[in-house]
């Protein structure tokens, strides 16, 4: 079983397909933490208190590790690794990365620990001061929780390097687990706090994983820092521009989550249960297609190949598409029936459910660009350009919080979310017009006949979901659950069902490539140019 956990996968098709269905598997169970927080909580204090103690050290792990390691650790380690006389010094790079990024992260945990109730009120300065030290009793014990993440995530970083994807997708199921584990009997032990226990032990889970993967790998922690290391300090200058617009993304969302907390009570936990939501078909298609393109694309940066990496970068962008306009008909036509499904139960009521589905609608228009944000950014890393993401972060950020305090009075929660939508499209829409000249061309023709085929057969689809709601009302009632499971699913069911169909009449070679690679073992040999043909 170790052994089938650490294979390689050979293409990026197949990487993808390793990480989405992980990712869908941690979704699932993602949806029935969220439907069991919602059940026995409802849209009220205790999961107001819950989402806002995670904003700041969210703030911190992105800022610390992601800032790290999305933008320089693959690059970096494997310009060693794929050299068999500098594999050793892989290692010793992970191990200085462990010891510079665990250990500030440990500092400055332990430090803000101590300011938790000045940095409660700075989060959600609309609660009541009672409500506002339940936030930072809860966020102190978050804190501990992000210094297993970080490295858990070093760690992940190594797999994602090596292209061993299982144990790497598996830690985020193990993570919400704990979750659950604290939902259900951690807050039965000590209270509500319960909780923030329990993403500890998500945690903690997430990190035993990825510790199992990178031993196996040939990995072997030592007490050894070299700060000064080449290798560490291109590191930290690719880091400084990436943590930045991070930064400026997480402020973005932060100011959001203010907002949210001066409407009425639940509006905070409403804006977070659509935005969980909405992650599911951007977290499944678009960050697993990023995570797996990456290495490719970090191999073809190293060996100067441009043509590959427009190649991957265009059939990539190609692949999500097809993908994921149905996933956006889908959550727009049946955006209540989701929402009511995944955390319309117990205390959650139905206007709860409305507004979620509302401010789920807007999000849902964006899927494309948010995923193409993962991707288009990998790229500019590949290529040792972070500055580039952090200008058009800063632009994208400054759009999305005007448009947040211009829209709020008119539109309530349901703002955020199009704030939110407008900053992700204008950030794509950047990144790929500075990506296309740096790289001379991105093959727009191709993908603009594409999307004309994708229209005509989304559109169709559409109409077909929404023409089949009430048809699957003459014999299904949406009284209970079951009756709106199956609503969603039959009516949806239909309605990709013509979607594949046009799109197969109209010769989509995306959707040949898709369904060939469900056929095949995603974990076979192949020869090396494979990783690029199969993009």
């Amino acid at each position: 079983m170790l052994k089938f956990l650490q294979r390689e996968s050979k293409t990026i098709m197949g990487a993808a397909t390793i990480v989405g269905v992980f990712s869908f598997a941690s979704r699932i169970v993602g949806l029935v933490r969220d439907r069991i927080l919602a059940g026995t909580f409802g849209a009220g204090d205790t999961l107001d208190v819950y989402y806002a103690a995670f904003k700041i050290p969210d703030l911190l792990f992105s800022l610390i590790v992601v800032g790290a390691l999305s933008a320089s650790f693959i690059p970096l380690f494997l310009s060693h690794y794929q050299k068999p006389l500098k594999k050793a010094r892989a290692w010793e790079f992970t191990n200085n990365a462990l010891h510079l990024i665990g250990g500030v992260i440990v500092v400055v945990s332990l430090g803000l620990v101590l300011f938790a109730e000045p940095l409660a009120i700075l989060v959600s300065p609309g609660f009541e001061e009672a409500k506002q030290l339940r936030v930072a009793d809860f966020m102190r014990v978050m804190f501990l929780a992000q210094i297993f993440l970080a490295i858990s995530m070093i760690y992940g970083s190594v797999l994602q390097s090596l292209k061993k994807f299982l144990l790497f997708s598996l830690a985020p199921i193990f993570y919400n687990v704990g979750i659950i584990v604290g939902a259900l009997w951690l807050v039965d032990l000590v209270g509500s706090i319960g909780l923030a226990w329990g993403v500890v032990l998500g945690a903690l889970l997430h990190f035993c994983v990825q510790v199992v993967g990178v031993w196996e790998s040939g990995y072997r922690y030592k007490w050894k820092f070299q700060p000064g290391a080449k290798d560490i300090r291109e590191m930290l200058r690719l880091m400084g521009p990436r943590t930045v617009g991070l930064a400026i993304n997480q402020l973005m969302l932060l100011l959001l989550t203010v907002i949210a907390s001066t409407f009425v009570v639940g509006s905070l936990t409403v804006f977070q249960f659509a935005y969980n939501i909405e992650f599911f078909p951007v977290g499944i298609i678009g960050v697993s297609f990023a995570i797996a393109v990456f290495p490719t694309l970090s191999e073809m940066a190293s060996r100067n190949d441009t043509q590959g990496l427009i190649e991957t970068i265009v059939s990539t962008t190609r692949q999500l598409l097809y993908l994921l306009v149905p996933m956006m008909l889908l959550f727009l036509i049946f955006r209540a029936q989701i929402v009511r499904v995944v955390v319309g139960a117990g205390a959650f009521d139905w206007a709860a459910t409305i507004a979620t589905a509302d401010t789920l609608a807007f999000f849902a228009l964006t899927f494309i660009p948010q995923s193409m944000i993962f991707v288009l950014a990998r790229a500019f890393y590949a290529l040792h350009d972070t500055l580039s993401p952090l200008i058009i972060a800063l632009v994208s950020a400054l759009v999305g919080i005007l448009s947040a305090f211009l829209l709020k009075d008119q539109f309530g929660v349901i703002a955020l979310a199009i704030a939110y939508s407008i900053a992700s499209l204008v950030n794509a829409l950047l990144l790929w017009i500075f990506l296309r000249q740096k790289l001379g061309t991105l093959r727009e023709s191709s993908i603009l006949t594409l999307v004309f085929k994708l229209s005509v057969a989304g559109m169709l689809a559409g109409l077909v979901m929404q023409l089949g709601k009430p048809v699957v009302l003459t014999f299904l009632s949406l009284e209970s659950f079951f009756g709106v499971l199956f609503q969603a699913i039959l009516a949806g069911g239909l309605g990709l069902l013509v979607y594949v169909g046009i799109a197969s009449l109209l010769r989509v070679e995306e959707q040949k490539r898709f369904f060939e690679s469900l056929k095949r073992s995603t974990l076979r040999q192949s020869r090396p140019q494979e990783v690029v043909s199969d993009g």
